[in-house]
């Protein structure tokens, strides 16, 4: 399990990294940390990746369970994935880590709601 050492919020950190990226390809920064991950995937073309919940959960609208359930997913239910990041560490259903997978319609679920590995298989690390 990874730990982060920093008190920065992870949003800033990828804000940070985001705007730096996009400064230097001569991008305008993104308005808000929420905005970023959809810059770097248009910028870097990632691949949708489908993913399948084995279990019932909730999707957010940041990476923790400290941000708002934006909608509740079924069991095998199929969402679009984009990347995967750290975030907030969740202990459920026998699993406790803190990677979230960022999805298409700019949301988060948690990866140990998905089949496959940690991260519902998506190979992609948000950046």
């Amino acid at each position: 399990m990874m730990h982060r050492t920093s008190s920065r919020p992870l949003a800033k950190i990828m804000m940070t990294a985001a705007v730096g990226v996009m400064a230097a390809a001569g991008m305008a920064a993104p308005a808000s940390a929420a905005e970023a991950p959809q810059a770097e995937r248009s910028k870097m073309g990632a691949q949708f990746e489908t993913v399948t919940t084995w279990v019932q959960g909730n999707v957010r609208t940041g990476p923790s369970t400290d941000h708002s359930i934006a909608y509740t997913v079924a069991a095998n239910q199929n969402l679009t994935g984009v990347c995967w990041l750290y975030g907030g560490t969740v202990s459920a259903n026998g699993y406790t880590h803190n990677k979230w997978v960022y999805l298409s319609d700019n949301k988060y679920i948690w990866g140990g709601l998905l089949k496959g590995n940690e991260v519902g298989n998506v190979s992609s690390l948000c950046w």
